[in-house]
């Protein structure tokens, strides 16, 4: 009578190895891809941020430079769109650039744009602010992207 041996023979142990060697690349090359990219909605996020602070701060200025502070009554006729002193008003800002961020680039135009809203031309302006954005993840080749908002400041 034959004696059934129990255990694994050294082929199936070497075919396990590669089998399992082979599910754990391809796992660890789904895991750095993520750890990549992981960084991309950060990069993005700040900047919605960068782009979300400089089109508040513009729209807290005055309409045009001859509005009196608190914007009532509302001017007529108003100053038109151009940089002046100090950014003081809206128009100032057609324009502006800011490279200070590398990263992060800022660039603002403002046009007359009443007639988007039913009204006179010069009686509301559009505000977008862009920011072009760089990735600069090491792991990966530097990624570019564009992000604009846009906002009516309206004389009121």
């Amino acid at each position: 009578m034959l004696k059934r041996q129990l255990g694994v023979t050294l082929i199936e142990t070497i075919v396990f190895i590669v089998v399992v060697s082979i599910a754990l690349g391809a796992l660890l090359r789904v895991f750095q891809q993520a750890s990549i990219d992981s960084v991309d909605p950060v990069v993005k996020t700040k900047a919605l941020e960068v782009a979300q602070a400089t089109l508040d701060e513009i729209l807290s200025r005055k309409f045009a430079d001859n509005t009196p502070t608190g914007g009532v009554p509302a001017c007529n006729p108003c100053s038109a769109i151009g940089v002046g002193p100090g950014f003081n008003d809206v128009g100032d800002y057609n324009g502006y650039t800011n490279n200070s961020d590398p990263n992060f680039r800022i660039s603002v135009s403002v046009t007359d744009a009443g007639g988007d809203l039913g009204i006179a031309a010069n009686n509301a302006r559009l505000v977008t602010v862009t920011v072009d954005y760089i990735d600069s993840n090491p792991l990966r080749s530097a990624g570019r992207g564009r992000l604009s908002l846009s906002a009516y400041r309206v004389n009121f």
